[in-house]
């Protein structure tokens, strides 16, 4: 969807500065998809030229890079690929170090935003790479893993995705094994994607904060990908964060709602049911993705009849975020929500699991 000229997308002053001084953080962008698909050598030199500038224009401080395997390479090429992608962070984090760092823990985290540079940080989406075999979790972490969640939008050998909810499929042994041994490594647990049963069975037996890195509320657009308020409450009750998708077949169902205000409808709705404390940003920037990696041969881009090419006007990707801030300083939203809301959460919540274990 192209964006609607008669919009006004520029950001006015107060917002602008408001942002610059916010910590933002994006907790699913899936460029390391794009940037894993050059050639080793243009690793580095193709996120600095593609991605870190879209980044540092939307003011994005810390940025959540998740690891997910399409189906091509699964099931028995899903661990080469994913220790490919994670190869990939490690390089284009040490081509850039004057820009960004792979922060393993909360202390590299806060140095990385002093000194004025982007917070990268590993995630694993849906995990195939490890399939049933849980003690690879430990060795995801030691290669700098700190956020995954176990299933996609069908079933893997840990749980059923969303896309299975008609199953009532709770985590299987091995699920609720990999919920223990992330508690134990330092792991944040995601409940995104996770099937509605498995969301709750994760509910029942996690003792530290989950997240939902990139979901929003099923109230407001009744998709399996959403949550409940009963599962935002949920995972606020463990100390966790929701951070709202932005993609438009989330938010609403017909395209002349796929707006910003849209958007902040879902922002709002998870900050009054899980509290604002609890609430956080989750792009899931798929598009520049998607055209970058599909090709013209291959055009259909629908999954589970949505258009992932569809954007919000303005939002196509990082440097639209200041216009989140905006429309949440238009809404009359205090200040000190809205630093909570578009990084500050998730800071905390990254400064309080990337710790040591005893």
């Amino acid at each position: 969807m192209s964006a609607d000229l008669s919009v006004d997308l520029s950001v006015d002053a107060e917002s602008a500065a408001l942002h610059r001084r916010a910590v933002v953080a994006d907790t699913h962008n899936d460029l390391l998809m794009a940037v894993s698909a050059r050639r080793p050598d243009r690793w580095a030199s193709f996120f600095r030229a593609q991605w870190l500038p879209q980044l540092r224009d939307g003011g994005v401080n810390v940025q959540v890079l998740p690891v997910f395997i399409d189906d091509q390479y699964r099931p028995e090429g899903a661990l080469r690929q994913t220790l490919r992608m994670i190869e990939c962070a490690h390089t284009l984090a040490e081509g850039n170090a004057d820009a960004v760092r792979l922060c393993l823990d909360a202390e590299q985290i806060d140095q990385t935003l002093a000194e004025g540079r982007i917070a990268l940080v590993l995630a694993l989406e849906s995990a195939p790479g490890i399939d049933a075999s849980v003690e690879l979790f430990a060795t995801m972490h030691r290669l700098g893993v700190r956020v995954a969640s176990i299933a996609h939008w069908r079933r893997t050998p840990l749980a059923d995705g969303s896309g299975e909810d008609a199953t009532g499929g709770r985590l299987t042994e091995a699920g609720v094994q990999a919920v223990r041994e992330m508690e134990r490594l330092g792991i944040v647990f995601d409940v995104s994607h996770l099937g509605a049963a498995g969301v709750g069975h994760v509910l029942e037996l996690a003792t530290r904060p989950v997240i939902a890195t990139h979901s929003s509320a099923r109230a407001l657009r009744d998709h399996h990908r959403n949550l409940t308020d009963d599962q935002l409450r949920g995972v606020a009750a463990t100390g966790g964060v929701v951070c709202v998708n932005f993609l438009p077949g989330f938010l609403a169902e017909d395209p002349v709602d796929f707006t910003v205000e849209r958007l902040l409808d879902h922002i709002e709705h998870v900050a009054e049911v899980a509290g604002v404390d609890h609430t956080g940003l989750g792009p899931d920037f798929v598009r520049e993705v998607m055209i970058d990696l599909t090709p013209p041969c291959c055009e259909d881009t629908g999954v589970d009849g949505l258009d992932v090419l569809a954007t919000l006007p303005g939002i196509e990707g990082p440097r639209g975020l200041p216009l989140v801030t905006q429309g949440l300083v238009k809404r009359g939203v205090p200040e000190e929500d809205i630093l909570k809301i578009v990084g500050g959460n998730v800071l905390r919540l990254l400064r309080s699991e990337l710790t040591p274990r005893a």
